[in-house]
């Protein structure tokens, strides 16, 4: 049956809030403070690309179309950055180009497979970055003709990366001047992220999970890279103890300690990372012995929307990022926890990332109503989302208590443009993923296409949020969880679901009753087909989206198999019913609302098995189903999929609940 024609309102609607939209992001302050480097991204939807360019204070110095990543050269005087052609797994350039002066942009090196955390030596002779070493399988690029892969680990294949286990990152390092070829100082299986240097630049710092039970344990420790590790064997060195989670490694300016965010359960999925340190000179630290400077404030500094490693303001002091109850702010944190950790921006925003050097501080901020600019010492110095941030509609926020009155709930409604208080208006109730995430005060341009369309828009953070002290996201683990048990997927997140719709339903009488429907994506998608089978009756339409729905069968096919562990307590092959208690496919014959499913073909962290499943099942049930694969695209697809891509599910997701809840 051919598909109905998409509507023109909401193909304008989707291109509006698509097309054209520029974003900040990766500030690089200069070491003299009175510059910032940054990346300007522009979806392209003509060309079904986004275009990066790099920055510097308030115009372009590169061309695109995928530059990234600025770092400075100790002295100020050059700017290195990355470029690549493609959008991913594709060679990339190291380049750097003089910023006070005469002079041509040189190359340094060329990386068949991508490069990152690009860092400058202190004594400026080197640059340092990761980038991924590839099995010479890669050379042939017909697949016909590639030898076998052996899998001896989990977590060997990564949504949007595909296989990793033969193509581990690694940390590398190159002259600076571009003479010589670049040295790999971390050879073999293991993956690295994150690079800092010493101040005598004699060795770097990173994450990594390199002991022989990784994989099982899930630990991740920060290493000393030595600049000769490449011809020493057993030369890094771990300074954290295979404990905990400890990632995004910085190096105090006296080179005597290393900072980074983590945590020490490795059994428990859901934590507020903390800000830490461990001495440079020891050795497998334990969790009981880092001294964690941010335990003063219960909130999470690994943040939703990303955001930069710790940052040494001085020996004593350092900032960092932190979320509180759909806000993300900047903090200071004191090395040694002697005071709470001082909130340095205000207001309902969102801080995405960070970069300070000689006392100025630069910042990416955003709102519900205002795309990613650059801030510099609190002042905004660029507008280059202004096409889409003068349209935007703002967001009203409000709290609805828990069902059983413990707490309350942080919500958030989006009304229609040109509002009617007296009229009567559809609703449409967002879930997001994670679980452990939030919604909060940032651009979500999903709500501004279903408020354009004629909705009013209602979302919350229910329990299993992040954003919220250690208890709230802890509060879903489920019930058999060894460490901290809680009510699982389905309990006491779907009492707040649903205390946050009839919060809004009973407070906005402009809100229609009869007239709701429900959409989320990844644990979003889990809650959806949830409410579908238990609550279906309440909702006229609901989309699951890159869902989870047998949580059975999300074990031993999603990149992340075998870590379930750590949210819903046993293994599966220990106990079963305990992921089949949580997995809505279990219900399907109580499934009787309308439903939208949504996936992309290359899903692996919820394989597109999750929607077969679910569709067939409905199918042969009789059920009235609505299922659309999308090619070439990963669980990332409504986020940074192909800028034509993105429109289609767009219209998708607009024409089919514009059917679904249409006046009766």
């Amino acid at each position: 049956m051919p598909a109905k024609p998409v509507s023109e309102q909401h193909t304008a609607i989707a291109k509006r809030l698509i097309d054209g939209v520029s974003a900040v992001s990766s500030p690089a302050v200069s070491p003299d403070g009175t510059h910032t480097a940054f990346v300007v991204s522009t979806t392209d939807l003509e060309n079904n690309t986004t275009i990066r360019r790099v920055w510097l204070d308030d115009a372009p110095v590169t061309a695109g179309p995928k530059d990234g990543g600025p770092a400075w050269s100790p002295d100020g005087r050059f700017l290195a950055f990355v470029s690549s052609r493609g959008d991913k797994d594709s060679e990339s350039t190291l380049h750097v180009m003089p910023v006070d002066g005469p002079g041509e942009v040189r190359t340094v090196c060329t990386m068949p497979d991508g490069l990152g955390d690009v860092a400058w030596s202190p004594d400026g002779s080197k640059i340092a970055f990761t980038s991924r070493t590839q099995h010479e399988r890669y050379t042939k690029k017909d697949t016909s003709w590639q030898s076998p892969r052996k899998v001896e680990r989990f977590f060997s294949r990564l949504n949007g990366e595909n296989w990793i286990f033969d193509r581990p990152q690694h940390v590398y390092v190159v002259a600076a001047d571009g003479t010589g070829t670049p040295r790999n100082l971390t050879p073999g299986e293991f993956e690295h992220s994150g690079l800092d240097w010493t101040p005598d630049s004699s060795a770097l710092v990173t994450s990594a999970s390199r002991h022989d039970t990784w994989d099982r344990d899930l630990a991740i420790d920060i290493y000393v890279v030595p600049l000769d590790a490449d011809e020493r064997p057993n030369a890094l060195r771990c300074l954290t103890a295979h404990d905990g989670s400890f990632w995004m490694p910085s190096v105090s300016p006296d080179g005597t300690r290393v900072a980074f965010v983590g945590h020490g359960d490795t059994d428990t999925l859901v934590h507020n990372f903390a800000v830490g340190s461990v001495p440079f000179e020891a050795t497998a630290v334990p969790d009981a012995d880092i001294d964690w400077a941010s335990k003063g404030l219960d909130r999470t500094f690994l943040c939703t929307l990303g955001g930069s490693a710790p940052l040494w303001e001085s020996n004593d002091s350092l900032l960092a990022l932190a979320e509180d109850r759909g806000d993300t702010h900047l903090y200071r944190v004191t090395a040694d926890a002697s005071a709470a950790p001082e909130q340095l921006t205000s207001g309902a925003i969102s801080v995405m990332d960070f970069d300070a050097a000689a006392g100025t501080i630069s910042t990416v901020i955003c709102a519900a109503n205002q795309a990613p600019e650059l801030f510099v010492d609190n002042e905004q110095r660029t507008n280059v989302g202004a096409s889409v941030s003068s349209s935007l509609l703002d967001w009203e926020k409000f709290t609805v208590p828990t069902t059983d009155r413990s707490d309350e709930i942080d919500c958030w409604i989006m009304r229609p443009p040109d509002f009617d208080e007296t009229a009567s208006y559809p609703v449409l109730l967002n879930v997001h993923g994670g679980p452990y995430t939030q919604y909060g005060e940032y651009l979500f341009d999903e709500a501004q296409m279903q408020a354009f369309a004629g909705f009013v828009v209602i979302m919350g953070n229910p329990r299993g949020s992040s954003g919220r002290h250690l208890e709230w996201g802890q509060a879903i683990l489920g019930p058999q969880h060894p460490v901290k048990p809680g009510s699982g997927w389905g309990g006491v997140d779907v009492d707040d679901v649903l205390a946050t719709i009839d919060g809004a339903l009973d407070r906005f009488a402009f809100c229609d009753r009869d007239r709701v429907g429900m959409l989320g994506g990844s644990y979003g998608g889990f809650m959806a087909t949830w409410l579908a089978a238990n609550h279906g009756e309440r909702f006229r339409g609901i989309c699951s989206e890159r869902s989870v729905n047998n949580l059975v069968s999300e074990e031993w096919n999603s990149d992340i198999g075998t870590a379930f562990r750590t949210e819903h307590g046993p293994l599966y092959i220990d106990d079963v019913e305990v992921y089949r208690a949580s997995s809505p496919i279990e219900k399907i014959r109580d499934i009787d609302t309308p439903m939208l499913l949504i996936h992309s073909e290359e899903d692996w962290r919820c394989p597109i098995g999750q929607a077969e499943e679910l569709w067939m099942g409905l199918r042969l049930l009789g059920k009235e189903v609505d299922f659309y694969r999308f090619p070439g695209e990963n669980h990332e697809l409504s986020r940074s999929g192909s800028p034509v891509h993105r429109v289609q599910r767009s219209e998708i997701i607009l024409d089919w609940f514009a059917d679904k809840l249409a006046p009766r």
